[in-house]
C-alpha cells in the first residue's frame, strides 16, 4: 500500500489516496488531503466534513451524493443540501471528494 508523510508521521492510503485506518485521521490529514485535491478548505468545508464524519459514526457507510444531498438538507437546511453548493465546494465530486478529505472510505457507487 502506498503511503503519505504527514507532519512527521506517515500514513497508509490506497491506490486512490483514501486513509485505510480511519483512526488515523486527523485535521491535519484532511488538510493534506484537501490540498492534494485541489480544495481551499473554508468553514463550509469543515462543516460538510464533520458532517460527514458524525453520519460515518452513526451509520458505519460513507454515503453516495444522493444520500448525502438528502442528509445535509435534513440537518443543515436545503440551501446547503442541494447539488450546486456541494459541488461548489467539492468539484470533483461532494461525496467522493469529501469523504476522501474527511478520512473516509471511498462511498460505494462512486466510480
Amino acid at each position: 500500500m502506498p503511503m503519505v508523510e504527514v507532519a512527521g508521521k506517515s500514513f497508509e492510503v490506497d491506490e486512490e489516496g483514501y486513509l485505510t485506518n480511519l483512526a488515523d485521521w486527523d485535521e491535519n490529514i484532511a488538510k493534506y488531503l484537501a490540498q492534494e485535491e485541489k480544495v481551499e478548505m473554508g468553514d463550509d468545508h469543515w462543516e460538510i466534513i464533520n458532517f460527514l464524519r458524525e453520519y460515518y459514526n452513526e451509520y458505519q457507510i460513507a454515503p453516495a451524493i444522493r444520500v448525502l444531498t438528502k442528509a445535509v438538507a435534513k440537518k443543515l437546511g436545503p440551501d446547503k443540501g442541494n447539488n450546486k453548493y456541494l459541488y461548489e465546494l467539492f468539484p470533483y465530486g461532494p461525496a467522493k471528494q469529501a469523504c476522501k478529505i474527511a478520512g473516509l472510505p471511498k462511498p460505494t457507487g462512486c466510480i
